[in-house]
């Protein structure tokens, strides 16, 4: 019989450790199919002759289907539990890896995004499960800082993304091999790996979340079950966070290789892969670490607050196009990025009862702001100059310090 944890107390450690520890290793797998796009951006820009808007539908797609899989998630979540969920999510990732082999061979830009959309899919299922599960697996008041060390592991998968990409795609590529053959080999080697952790959780025994109907001072139980989702505004200005944070992310992400390339011209894509590898991802995964840490400190919406701020700075720098000095800015932002999402993410859920897996729904198709800023950056590039569609993220930044400030607390 299924151990259930409920929203309130405090939970047996040692009971759930193996759980915890399974669910983490799933933010290191979406971390790594994450930052592999940054790499297919630039490689599809080159192989397949789009400009740098066109390219930005590679995250369309990948944002995009979260978007249409986060609420039919949720569902199959609220009526099957988060295992299945988990089970299905990976299975869908798997699937979708191994049809960049067919891909490949059709050599067609759609063929390509059909292949990351289902992956996607099988993304959001993950997220939507493993976000609030590591939430709730302990004492609800240090649950921003389990969140972001179980999100550390997702700065792992970040760094490796650019690495094996630049490796095996750019450095294949540069060394004569096929164009489109060296797509292939990391997607069916993470399908491998992904599909391995589907039967490793098929057959672990996962407790079950019990949600409590309410965890709302001073209003009767009935009164909270028919409140609105929506008429929770931390949760609002949350989802609103959410959309511009991955927005910001996802567009720094999509054209660092294009802004590092374009500044100092005698990089090559290939080390600017490995500048995103190290440099920027590499500070994300400390970022993650250190602030699980730093949030014993401090509040963690102040830490949110004053990240956003220093990285409205940064982008300023960005912006005016310094050189190295610009580089330097644009990839010490990944620092102050790195605990972000995690921590919207819980400030959002709290006092939100037995709407948790709803809103962990629409918090994770707030991703949907992944899908447009690229686009929206990559015509201000083809317009003017990279530079310039960096103003897109420091506007996103602005909305974040907002929330971290005042749209977090519960009303």
């Amino acid at each position: 019989m299924n151990k259930r944890i409920t929203l309130l107390g405090d939970v047996d450690r040692k009971r759930y450790l193996l759980p915890f520890i399974l669910v983490t290793s799933l933010f290191f797998f979406w971390g790594f199919a994450h930052s592999l796009l940054d790499v297919l951006n630039k490689h599809f820009q080159e192989i397949l002759h789009v400009t740098r808007a066109e390219s930005g539908l590679v995250q369309f797609s990948v944002y995009g289907g979260y978007f249409l899989a986060a609420l039919p998630a949720g569902y199959f979540m609220n009526r099957f539990g988060y295992k299945r969920g988990i089970v299905l999510g990976l299975l869908l990732y798997a699937f979708g890896a191994f049809l960049f082999y067919p891909a490949a061979y059709l050599q067609t830009f759609w063929a390509f995004l059909t292949a990351l959309l289902i992956i996607a899919f099988g993304l959001a299922f993950l997220e939507t499960a493993a976000n609030p599960y590591i939430s709730v697996l302990g004492p609800k008041e240090s649950a921003e800082r389990r969140l972001n060390l179980s999100q550390s592991f997702n700065g792992l998968g970040w760094i490796f993304g650019p690495l094996v990409g630049g490796m095996i795609i750019f450095g294949m590529t540069s060394s004569g091999g096929n164009q489109f053959t060296t797509l292939t080999w990391p997607y069916i080697g993470i399908g491998c790996i992904v599909l391995l952790v589907a039967i490793i959780f098929i057959r672990t025994p996962l407790p079950e979340i019990a949600e409590t109907q309410s965890e709302e001072k001073g209003l009767p139980g009935e009164y909270a079950i028919r409140r609105s989702l929506w008429s929770y505004p931390h949760f609002v200005f949350a989802v609103a966070a959410q959309f511009f944070y991955v927005a910001a992310q996802t567009g720094i992400n999509s054209f660092f290789i294009n802004y590092v390339t374009e500044s100092i011209t005698s990089l090559s894509n290939e080390t600017a892969a490995i500048i995103l590898s190290f440099g920027g991802m590499g500070l994300f995964w400390i970022g993650r670490l250190s602030g699980s840490a730093l949030m014993r400190s401090f509040r963690p919406n102040n830490l949110l607050a004053l990240y956003a701020a220093i990285c409205m700075g940064l982008m300023a720098l960005v912006v005016v196009g310094f050189g190295w000095i610009s580089i330097t800015a644009l990839f010490t932002t990944y620092f102050f990025m790195s605990i972000m999402f995690p921590t919207i993410f819980v400030l959002g859920l709290k006092g939100l009862g037995i709407h948790t897996k709803k809103a962990s729904s629409y918090l994770v198709m707030a991703i949907v702001g992944g899908a447009l800023a690229p686009i929206l950056m990559g015509y201000i590039a083809d317009q003017s100059a990279m530079q310039w569609g960096y103003l897109v993220p420091l506007f996103c930044f602005a909305f974040i310090l907002y929330f971290g400030n005042k749209g977090y607390k519960v009303r």
